[in-house]
């Protein structure tokens, strides 16, 4: 006859342990009479049959029909009120877990209507304190049938929501700006924390605290990442932008380019459009150079002119042929998505490069 389970308890607890299983081995044979002693910042829930039952308070309690009202009923039935009974018993930790990292992987997406390429991948870390506020659930939830689970089992469950619930909360908010954003996150201390907890909630669980380092764009970002986020038209853009990279690191035509004040770094221009409010300054400075550098690239066109004499270091800074007019033109497309150019600037460029390809029929 297996063994009949008089006194049990859990006192053991490890850091990181959210519920434990007695026996580990599985369902355990218990009477009315056992002992159960459940600790301060414990809960104990009786599951059979894969159901979770009844669940016990702190304290030292004699198992009976009054405090296991359903399973005592369920017994009942299938033992004609004979003892003893088979269960498992759960231990749950209700201890808060404080600094639990978190962080955006995969970033999230913030729609940026008009601006630079129409989105912003926001990254950020931080913590939160969680604990388990309801046992009965969360056993259901996490803890039937496993003898142990700890908080890495369900650490990837978490992220995900708070991910999730972080994201709407941006969409319901209409942040369309890294700042907006911030100003949502710092909400979350509030008013938003009580909503977030509203999903976890569902699951037995509560964040008791929330804590996050600012949003920032993400800036370092592959093509085959940014597809992702991106319209297909957009994505198309991109490619062009990118074909027109490679081109003009062509050693001939790379010296064409940089002459006519347009940088090579499409990669880098992706980023700046996922980062609009950081490169604003960087489009002003750059739109200033390139008024500057067009005007030195006329006076010397002219001077050149004047004295009937060429100037081959000049005019191989110039760009001559179609391909390299039209690679020309596909960097400044990159400038004007990357927000680094004006719309007035760039079309007055591309205008004088356009008449140009005419020219050459």
């Amino acid at each position: 006859m297996a063994r009949i389970i008089d006194v049990i308890d859990h006192v053991n607890v490890a850091d990181d342990e959210l519920a434990y299983r007695e026996p580990q081995q599985g369902s355990g044979d218990w009477r009315m009479g056992s002992q159960v002693i459940v600790g301060e910042s414990q809960a104990a829930v009786f599951v059979r049959g894969g159901e979770a039952l009844d669940v016990l308070g702190p304290g030292r309690h004699t198992l009976s029909t009054a405090n296991l009202p359903i399973l005592s009923s369920l017994i009942g039935l299938a033992t004609s009120g004979r003892t003893p009974f088979t269960a498992d018993l759960y231990f749950v930790n209700m201890k808060d877990m404080p600094q639990v990292g978190w962080g955006t992987n995969p970033p999230i997406v913030l729609e940026t209507p008009g601006r630079g390429l129409g989105v912003v991948l926001l990254i950020t870390h931080g913590v939160i304190d969680i604990s388990v506020s309801d046992p009965m659930r969360f056993v259901k939830q996490y803890a039937v049938g496993k003898p142990i689970t700890r908080l890495s089992d369900i650490r990837d469950r978490i992220q995900t929501m708070l991910l999730g619930e972080i994201s709407e909360l941006l969409l319901m908010s209409g942040a369309q700006s890294v700042p907006d954003a911030n100003r949502v996150l710092s909400q979350l201390e509030g008013a938003m924390l009580a909503r977030l907890n509203d999903k976890f909630e569902a699951l037995g669980l509560r964040i008791k605290a929330f804590e996050a380092k600012n949003f920032t764009a993400k800036e370092d970002v592959s093509l085959d990442e940014l597809r992702n986020y991106i319209s297909l038209e957009t994505w198309e853009r991109v490619q062009r932008l990118n074909i027109a990279q490679k081109a003009a690191e062509n050693p001939g035509m790379g010296g064409a380019l940089a002459g006519a004040g347009v940088g090579l770094g499409v990669g880098q221009q992706i980023g700046a459009a996922l980062n609009p409010e950081a490169a604003e300054l960087q489009r002003r400075l750059t739109e200033q150079q390139l008024l500057m550098q067009q005007m030195m690239l006329n006076q010397m066109q002219g001077g050149a002119q004047a004295a009937q004499t060429p100037q081959p270091a000049q005019t191989a800074q110039n760009p001559q042929t179609r391909e390299e007019i039209q690679a020309l033109i596909d960097q400044l497309d990159a400038k004007l998505a990357a927000g680094e150019l004006s719309e007035p600037v760039y079309l007055r460029l591309v205008e004088k490069w356009q008449k140009r390809l005419e020219e050459l029929g």
